[in-house]
């Protein structure tokens, strides 16, 4: 029998991706997730429980049923720009949804959990490429939100032998390569998929956030992954607690950067179409630039990207998002459907 693994957020962007790389070493993922921002139709590798962290009956429950040996742990509210605006939300869902979680698996006896953290726990890198010695300095309650939930994974360690995996990546990108799931969101804020979006659609403009930064062309420069080189190197972090290392934290990227014009003009380059440019000043909480390097994450897990190259990234999400884009109207019937069911 496969060895179940709990999976919250499962049926988001990431979360999905991860169940399907899951599925193929043999494991068995329970998506738990409260379709807030995730899709039940990307549930396609295990049982689905709809269910909300804070809802501890339902999530107790849950566990009781599939007995998850693991708990790969996405579900999040994940936007900058919205933290700073909303930052109860962001402490909230984040901080008070992982302590639930916790809880649930200290009852349970489950020591061993992978959590989806992130680059924005660096703030403003001191330098660059980012290692994973650099001081933890968030700017954003985005950032802060997912630094506090690692230091309580670190007193969770300390005190009740929790094991945890703590996956620093930078921007997740592309989709599936078999264009069996990818990244559906509304609002769609991350840069590739809206670009595709003017693309695809005349009547859309892109905006850009700032065009003097320190960088060389003045956009902010982003280290872009590969989501199938994300999802590899969860499945290769949980093998590695299973088999017993203790806690540890990675950051997962490229250590290549690229401008938000770089990505502009490679799009147009693929898609051999024109986009309106609309040009505003900067965002608060965002730094000029975030490269990671993955030197960790090679020596402890034997990982690094395979599908990370730009042409790659954007074939991926291009072939993606035209799907969207065609069958529109059936996808919308067929989530009215789930949901409705």
């Amino acid at each position: 029998m496969p060895e179940p693994i709990l999976v919250t957020g499962g049926a988001g962007y990431i979360g999905s991706h991860v169940c399907k790389a899951l599925a193929g070493e043999g494991f068995l993922p329970v998506v738990y997730d409260n379709l807030s921002t995730g899709h039940a139709y990307a549930v396609k590798w295990g049982p689905f429980v709809e269910g909300d962290l804070e809802d501890r009956v339902k999530l107790e429950e849950a566990i009781r049923l599939y007995r998850p040996k693991a708990v790969m742990h996405f579900a999040a509210s994940a936007l900058v720009v919205e933290s700073m605006s909303n930052p109860a939300k962001y402490y909230r869902n984040n901080v008070s949804g992982t302590l639930a979680l916790l809880e649930a698996m200290m009852q349970a006896r489950i020591s061993c959990l992978v959590f989806s953290s992130t680059c924005a726990t660096y703030g403003v890198p001191a330098s660059i490429p980012v290692d994973e010695g650099q001081l933890q300095a968030p700017i954003n309650p985005y950032g802060r939100s997912k630094w506090f939930v690692e230091q309580i994974l670190d007193d969770f360690g300390r005190v009740y032998g929790l094991s945890s995996a703590k996956l620093r990546y930078f921007n997740a990108a592309g989709a599936d390569l078999k264009t069996e799931i990818g990244e559906n969101h509304t609002p769609e804020t991350h840069l590739i998929p809206t670009i595709i979006h003017a693309a695809l659609d005349p009547k859309k403009e892109i905006v850009v956030y700032g065009t003097d930064f320190p960088t060389a062309d003045g956009s902010a420069v982003r280290d872009y992954i590969h989501v199938q080189d994300l999802a590899r190197a969860h499945v290769l972090a949980l093998q590695a607690l299973l088999a017993g290392e203790k806690s540890f934290a990675v950051n997962l990227g490229t250590g290549r950067g690229y401008s938000v014009f770089e990505i502009l003009e490679a799009v147009q380059r693929h898609s051999d179409r024109s986009i309106a440019v609309r040009l505003e000043g900067r965002r608060a909480g965002e730094p000029a630039a975030l490269v990671a390097s993955a030197k960790r994450a090679k020596e402890l897990l034997g990982w690094e990207p395979v599908s990370s190259d730009l042409t790659v990234l954007i074939d991926s999400a291009w072939k993606w998002h035209q799907l969207l884009s065609d069958h529109a109207p059936l996808l919308q019937s067929t989530l009215q459907r789930l949901q409705a069911t």
